[in-house]
């Protein structure tokens, strides 16, 4: 349902205005409140600090990978194309950035909240889906990965906004697959979901041909390859860079071992006490990179696409060498989608893990403490990618198996 048939909706009905106002009244507070606290807690946004530097590199035409930004001296991490976008945040003042980023992020949980509802719970189950979507976001904002997200100024919730705006589209829909191609060209795991799309199309296609599995992946690619072309003529030089050495530098955005890396590589190095557990995680992402996956095309094909989402989100995340805490916005459609699936109890399991900021109860910061972690220590800086695996075992079972009992009998 749009914003435009929803005010339709109410003027038709001014009685169904009361739940909405409610709803929209305790989400502002929410809002507002947060917004207090982060800035009584003096946040820096530093993320957007650097995004902002990296639009100026841009417009002074100057290396882009060679750039170090804000007094602890961060590089750019993300793909050319990201630093073509970066250029609108140099127009307004810092402090006014910073407003315009927060409440940007704000606007766009209740969206991603909306859609997150629109994929995990039937239609017939979902009367109003904004009002239950304010509800929904009044209590995300103070998740760990969202409040993380504000805090330094990200755009996952944007890139998630994206991709979930594919998987919500009707089949055959036009454009389905040009928000995972854009996602992709802005920061690169996001392209995990058009490898889904396009395994799903291959194996439909035995049957039905070209299909909007096959379409979805091939809008993707084409989004994702017109963005990366354009920042290729407009950044040679540093398209060349990035792709050609900065892509394959995965020290290059921190260490392995810090407590906000909650990916395979971040466990294993906290678990052996190493900065760099490059063999041991090649082999653990290879692995849990074709098991997360099989189980998402699986879900795909039984049509189970909210389970798909949640098997493909917590695949990418464990995989990727640098999964930092706020990169685990997808905690809110993973918890939506356990609360139709398994029951109450497991959503709110979830829902206490990501809301626990337990990975912060380590010793952590300068030093790099965390190359000596206790047993008790390493479980609580482990638990989103425990809770990851625990989710794609819960696919396999619950939705892959039983699907397979049911064609073989």
């Amino acid at each position: 349902m749009t914003v435009a048939t929803l005010l339709r909706n109410t003027l038709r009905n001014p009685a169904g205005l009361r739940p909405l106002l409610l709803a929209a009244s305790v989400c502002l507070l929410s809002f507002a409140t947060f917004w207090a606290a982060q800035r009584a807690a003096g946040v820096s946004m530093i993320d957007l600090m650097v995004y902002r530097a990296e639009g100026r590199t841009v417009l002074d035409g100057r290396d882009l990978y060679a750039m170090r930004a804000t007094s602890v001296q961060l590089p750019a991490t993300y793909p050319p194309f990201a630093a073509l976008l970066f250029t609108p945040l140099t127009l307004p003042s810092v402090p006014g950035l910073r407003t315009l980023a927060t409440a940007g992020n704000l606007l766009l949980l209740v969206v991603f909240a909306q859609l997150s509802l629109r994929l995990t719970l039937p239609a017939d189950r979902l009367p109003r889906p904004w009002v239950t979507a304010l509800w929904v976001a009044a209590a995300a904002v103070w998740c760990e990965p969202v409040w993380t997200t504000l805090r330094y100024g990200q755009i996952n919730l944007l890139l998630a906004v994206a991709v979930l705006w594919d998987l919500t589209r009707r089949d055959g829909h036009r454009w389905a697959g040009a928000g995972t191609g854009f996602a992709a060209a802005v920061k690169l795991t996001p392209a995990l979901f058009a490898v889904l799309f396009l395994i799903v199309g291959l194996v439909r296609a035995r049957e039905d041909g070209w299909n909007p599995w096959l379409r979805r992946a091939a809008t993707a690619a084409l989004v994702f390859c017109a963005a990366t072309l354009t920042a290729a003529a407009a950044l040679p030089r540093d398209s060349l860079h990035f792709w050609s050495v900065t892509l394959f530098e995965t020290h290059r955005v921190g260490s392995a071992e810090n407590t906000a890396n909650q990916s395979l590589r971040g466990v294993l190095a906290r678990l052996l006490h190493t900065g760099e557990p490059a063999l041991w995680w090649t082999a653990t992402a290879a692995a849990v990179a074709v098991l997360g996956l099989a189980t998402a095309v699986a879900a795909a094909l039984r049509g189970e696409r909210a389970a798909a989402m949640a098997a493909c989100a917590a695949t990418a995340l464990l995989i990727s060498p640098v999964s930092w805490s706020h990169h685990w916005v997808w905690c809110v459609p993973i918890a939506l989608f356990l609360w139709t699936r398994a029951g109450a109890r497991w959503a709110l399991a979830a829902a206490l893990v990501f809301c626990s900021y337990a990975l912060w109860w380590v010793p952590h910061g300068t030093g790099r403490p965390e190359l000596a972690q206790g047993a008790a220590q390493m479980a609580l800086s482990a638990l989103y990618p425990l809770t990851a695996t625990a989710l794609i075992g819960y696919v396999a079972v619950s939705v892959v198996r039983p699907w397979r009992t049911s064609r073989t009998a």
